[in-house]
């Protein structure tokens, strides 16, 4: 169960929000991860942007989270750039508000959190780090391109046996402005209504 104030937020999402065309974009995300839950398979889904600060962790915390709540088992999310910076601080006061439960485990120029979820899920470990790094599956997985950059600058990813592009508009360029807070919930809003729509169509 997610905690209470994550789940207050999806309450109100609903498919009806998402337009069509959006839907035909996560389609091939919908039948990659149908497939591997009808064989009862592992699956794996790493979420890429080029530095793997924003976008690429908003996706990857609330794919998992729309994966436990809707009881998908053996999901496993990832995330990773095409170079390593850090997780912007915005991104986990974004998720703070949203209900997420964050520690820091570490300072320093790329800090890891803990994200907690649920109280009994173990919690998502987020840093920066590019897409092939150690701390991501070697193959198996599906390739989540979620900005254009990384998209066209990646023609190929090693070890993914499908890429997917769905891609989300940067918060990056409200950084700083009176607008920040307001942009990144929306950025957020939008990649978690679309990730619950997601596994809300999954079958067991």
């Amino acid at each position: 169960m997610l905690y209470p104030e994550i789940t207050s937020i999806t309450r109100s999402f609903s498919s009806d929000n998402i337009s069509e065309q959006r839907k035909e974009v996560l389609k091939p995300l919908i039948d990659f991860i149908q497939a591997k839950a009808i064989n009862q398979e592992e699956i794996r889904l790493n979420l890429i942007c080029t530095h793997n600060s924003r976008r690429s962790h908003l996706a990857q915390i609330w794919a998992q989270a729309a994966a436990a709540h809707f009881h998908i088992p053996r999901v496993y999310c990832y995330s990773g750039g095409t170079e390593a910076t850090a997780m912007f601080p915005v991104v986990a006061d974004t998720l703070r508000t949203s209900g997420f439960k964050i520690q820091t485990l570490s300072t320093g120029s790329n800090p890891v959190y803990a994200v907690k979820y649920s109280e009994n899920q173990h919690p998502v470990i987020a840093f920066s780090k590019t897409y092939y790094n150690d701390f991501n599956p070697e193959g198996g997985f599906a390739a989540i391109m979620t900005c254009s950059q990384a998209d066209g600058g990646c023609p190929f990813i090693s070890g993914a046996e499908k890429r997917i592009a769905i891609t989300y508009e940067d918060p990056k360029e409200f950084d700083n402005t009176p607008q920040q807070a307001e942009q990144y919930h929306e950025r957020s809003r939008q990649i978690a209504e679309e990730m619950f729509f997601v596994f809300s169509q999954i079958k067991k």
